[in-house]
């Protein structure tokens, strides 16, 4: 396998693929043991098939011990203890082009019929090099995907939102070093690297060169700060969201290059309190949180029809336009006319958009 080099020498990016395995996982086709097990049987049947229908053809040049000519069922059963390599010698090849077409038929077959009956052991043993060959070939076409840090409550809420709002699980890699968190996330389908996210080698491992959006979600605040501040120097284009749990942090998370941050243990102490007096806004707050369901804020396009206009006297619930990558509220004079090239902040109704 050849090489993915880097300008700095050393680290796990040097490695070759087949070095990765175990650090990087692909998830595989859940497949059924009944399917699997049929089809090699079927394969072995054919080639038994084939077997016997060469020995038919050629069976003047075969001998039994009765010295009578082979009919299509002594083809058969010379074919079956031939591939199984019995070899009762009952019947055996005397002319040469009976024992070239042995050679050059009858062997090869009898090599596929084994590794079709040990194919169990042999996947064993090749599951590595398989592996290896995946490895490769995902890092060649990865492209715009999402990389979320940690896999966590928050890690694993985050992909589900994802998810829900019309992401793909083989576009969504997670980086942790808890093998039983790796193991749940390779469940659902989702590519896996195991290694520190504040490592740059591990986070190129899952491509955060050419990721479009970063989640961090790790259990830590000087985690979160150090694994934006990696992600940023080797992506300066990536959306990059993280949780933090204190809010005096916050400004080290934006000044690290952090384009939104949630703060986890304010946002559920305002929730914990608007619910001991309105239960019930809770519950559409969590509803404008699930896309799957209810209603959902999403962002669009303005559409030509909605240019000059205001944002109040557009065809949905409007509640920010985004202008060159900052969020005005509506209501702020600054957006009392709807621009080209804004995007509108809305709600919408639940499910994919």
């Amino acid at each position: 396998m050849r090489k993915r080099l880097r300008r700095r020498q050393g680290g796990l990016v040097d490695e070759p693929d087949y070095a990765l395995v175990g650090v990087v996982r692909i998830p595989e086709i859940e497949k059924s043991p009944a399917r699997a097990i049929g089809r090699r049987v079927l394969w072995a049947l054919i080639a038994l098939f084939v077997c016997s229908v060469v020995v038919y053809l050629d069976r003047d040049g075969y001998r039994d011990a009765k010295e009578t000519p082979l009919t299509y069922i002594d083809s058969l059963y010379y074919s079956a203890v031939t591939l199984s390599t019995t070899g009762y010698g009952d019947v055996t090849p005397i002319t040469e082009s009976a024992r070239l077409v042995n050679i050059i038929f009858i062997t090869p077959l009898r090599v596929l019929f084994l590794i079709v009956l040990i194919g169990t052991t042999l996947e064993v043993l090749t599951e590595r090099s398989r592996q290896a060959i995946k490895i490769q070939n995902w890092r060649n076409r990865v492209r715009n995907h999402t990389i979320v840090v940690g896999y966590g409550t928050k890690g694993r809420t985050a992909v589900d939102a994802v998810i829900a709002d019309g992401g793909k699980p083989a576009d969504i890699v997670v980086v942790d070093n808890d093998p039983g968190a790796l193991e749940a996330a390779a469940t659902h389908g989702l590519v896996t690297v195991r290694g520190d996210a504040t490592k740059s080698d591990v986070l190129r491992l899952a491509g955060v060169q050419y990721a479009s959006a970063i989640v961090i979600a790790a259990n830590r605040d000087d985690t979160a700060v150090l694994a934006t501040l990696t992600a940023r120097e080797i992506n300066p284009t990536a959306k990059i969201v993280a949780s933090i749990r204190e809010a005096e942090n916050t400004h080290l998370m934006r000044q690290s290059g952090a384009n939104s941050v949630v703060v986890s243990s304010e946002t559920a102490g305002r929730l914990l309190g608007i619910a001991t007096i309105t239960p019930s806004v809770v519950e559409v707050v969590e509803d404008l949180l699930s896309p799957e369901e209810g209603y959902a804020i999403a962002e669009r396009e303005v559409e030509p029809s909605e240019t000059g206009g205001s944002p109040a006297h557009t065809k949905d619930l409007v509640l920010g336009v985004v202008r060159e990558g900052r969020l005005y509220r509506v209501g702020e004079p600054e957006v009392e006319e709807i621009e080209v090239g804004d995007r509108l902040l809305y709600v919408r109704q639940g499910g994919p958009s």
